[in-house]
């Protein structure tokens, strides 16, 4: 059983991870420091493991991405791995260079459209600030603000049609307001250096810097038998804190067994925005953590692709319910519904990476772990999206199926599930990851 042991539990614990991670480097920070309280240890990639011991808790920070792993005492070289793959990253928008715009008595902050959110989701909404400030000298800084920030929608009397069709300009009508005043006289980066705790952080110094819009309505359950949950960033929060409960729920049996596999949280960056750098499941991050891992073993070149032939990869990222007002939009026979079930995603064309003996190796974990799944497939007219998963699996050639939370209004600023099925895929995940494929 996960740590969290209901799914009451899991949810408000779920709602606190949200809140603590405006951005994909805060989620990385709270994950750490729940890893810490959990006794793990961090690593850093600059040292020498030599001396680390195989076995045992650890993790290791690359920017705005995690990767936690569980070595039990019996592990050798041609031990496999098992991974649950997710993103801390989610659709919004990012501080352009010179953030400080305005015009009219108005001080508006530039930004960037980050992947692909709901536009109109995101207006008249208090929103607020979140990432990192890197200095001059290197030193990196996370940094959060209150409510500070609005899209203002345009009235009604202004625009008539606007019921009949919202039509809104990435950058003429999506720049924030923040304040009255002069844009000369406004400095964003003053006021998010203001906002580190824990140091004086001298704006001038600021060399560069990764920030965020983020929502600051707090998460909530709700609904006639308070069976829904609705919040920001579930894609893919929801996984990623899903595999940290399974993770830490998971460590203290598994240093004492032998036989099991190397139990790995692979939380990866810019997922929404493809996957390409060095936090991304594109990147190396994973392969250069599992060779590491695999060194300590005293693998070799061969015994290291015999662990990579074991490997199992649970790629865990939010997917589509049945929506009752666009039902058209599903296929006619498979209907996900909240409080379902997690879902197993499938793709005819390999955007998702599910195959027939990953279906059934996840069928056997649902079975076993007592929790009902549901096949999630695009309607054959509209195309499906993609995940980490294809990405995983073509790099290193590991088996992956293609999991997560149903959602409706995925990609917008408030996103809702249900409150039974976050805590159902930490279940499976804590007995995947001591299950042998």
């Amino acid at each position: 059983m996960p740590s969290l042991s209901t799914a009451a539990d899991h949810i408000r614990d779920l709602g606190s991870y949200v809140s603590a991670s405006p951005s994909s480097f805060h989620a990385v920070g709270e994950a750490a420091m729940r890893l810490d309280q959990a006794g793990f240890t961090g690593l850093d990639e600059l040292d020498d493991w030599t001396d680390t011991a195989a076995a045992g808790k650890f993790y290791v920070v690359r920017d705005g991405a995690l990767i936690a792993w569980v070595t039990p005492a019996g592990a050798g070289p041609t031990t496999g791995f098992n991974v649950l793959g997710a993103h801390t990253d989610s659709p919004s928008f990012k501080l352009k260079p010179k953030p400080t715009t305005g015009k009219f008595g108005w001080l508006q902050a530039g930004v960037e459209v980050y992947g692909g959110p709901l536009l109109n989701s995101w207006l008249d909404r208090e929103l607020r600030l979140a990432g990192r400030l890197v200095m001059l000298d290197g030193t990196e800084h996370l940094t959060a603000t209150g409510p500070l920030l609005r899209f203002p929608q345009l009235a009604i009397h202004l625009d008539r049609a606007v019921n009949e069709g919202l039509v809104l300009d990435k950058q003429q009508h999506m720049n924030p307001v923040f304040g009255l005043g002069d844009p000369s006289g406004g400095d964003l980066l003053a006021l998010l250096a203001g906002m580190v705790t824990g140091a004086e952080v001298d704006p001038a110094e600021i060399g560069g810097y990764d920030v965020v819009i983020a929502d600051t309505q707090q998460p909530a359950v709700f609904g006639a038998k308070e069976e829904f949950f609705a919040s920001g960033r579930l894609d893919n929060l929801s996984a990623t804190h899903a595999g940290l409960t399974a993770l830490i729920g998971h460590a203290g049996a598994a240093l004492e067994g032998a036989g099991a596999p190397i139990a790995v949280l692979a939380a990866f960056d810019h997922e929404e925005i493809g996957s390409n750098s060095r936090s991304g499941a594109c990147g190396p991050f994973l392969e250069d953590i599992l060779v590491r891992i695999s060194d300590r073993l005293g693998a070799s070149t061969s015994q290291r692709r015999q662990a990579l032939a074991a490997s199992f990869c649970l790629s865990a990222d939010a997917g589509h319910a049945v929506h009752p007002n666009y039902a058209e939009r599903h296929d006619p026979a498979n209907r996900p519904a909240l409080n379902g079930g997690p879902l197993l995603k499938i793709n005819a064309n390999q955007r998702y990476a599910t195959d027939g003996p990953g279906a059934a190796f996840w069928a056997r974990l649902c079975g076993e772990a007592g929790v009902p799944y549901q096949e999630f497939v695009s309607n054959n007219v509209i195309p499906c999206g993609s995940t980490i998963g294809p990405l995983t699996a073509t790099r290193l050639g590991i088996r992956t199926v293609d999991v997560g939370v149903p959602l409706l209004s995925m990609h917008s600023a408030r996103e809702l599930c249900g409150v039974e099925d976050p805590f159902r895929l930490a279940k499976v995940t804590e007995l995947f990851f001591r299950t042998v494929a």
